[in-house]
């Protein structure tokens, strides 16, 4: 629903605040599914972060969005091929629920004996984060370096004057 609202305003302060409210119910949803540290970097990223950014790039930019007059027979193409080859690949899923499942298979007691082996580093969480996990988390720092790139361009950018225009569409 706050998605729907989102999509449909062309207000961008009160797009701003529907995705922080959005992040809010999202780190709710995971405290109530016990992962603390994922809502709370949810509460803090999404909401906090994520709104203040928002909230420094609204002061650059009108704050209603205009109508575009048209649509793209492009882009209508590509987002139907998208989800035609996502709804494709959703047929070869295994069923839900099935106790053969992947997300049933426990890996734990396997890198709890042998990571020391096949790495040589004593510690669990750094073997697992340097050597199993090492793309994954060569990835994460390339989009924390991404991101910080862009806070320092927006933030080293010289102000402007924020456009007002006498007349805005407003729905």
């Amino acid at each position: 629903m706050i998605a729907a609202t989102v999509v449909v305003t062309r207000d961008l302060l009160k797009a701003t605040m529907l995705f922080a409210i959005y992040s809010l119910v999202i780190a709710g949803f995971f405290a109530n599914l016990d992962a603390g540290d994922v809502a709370l970097t949810e509460a803090a990223v999404g909401a906090g972060i994520g709104t203040v950014l928002l909230l420094a790039v609204l002061s650059l930019v009108p704050r209603y969005e205009h109508r575009h007059a048209g649509h793209s027979l492009p882009a209508l193409v590509i987002v139907t091929i998208t989800g035609a080859a996502l709804v494709y690949a959703s047929f070869d899923l295994p069923a839900f629920g099935q106790p053969g499942n992947p997300v049933h298979q426990h890996l734990a007691p396997y890198f709890i004996e042998q990571t020391y082996a096949d790495t040589g580093i004593p510690n669990l969480v750094a073997a697992i984060l340097a050597s199993y996990r090492s793309i994954d988390t060569m990835g994460e720092a390339v989009v924390i370096l991404t991101a910080g790139i862009v806070v320092y361009a927006l933030l080293a950018a010289p102000p402007r004057q924020r456009r007002r225009h006498g007349k805005q569409d407003r729905s």
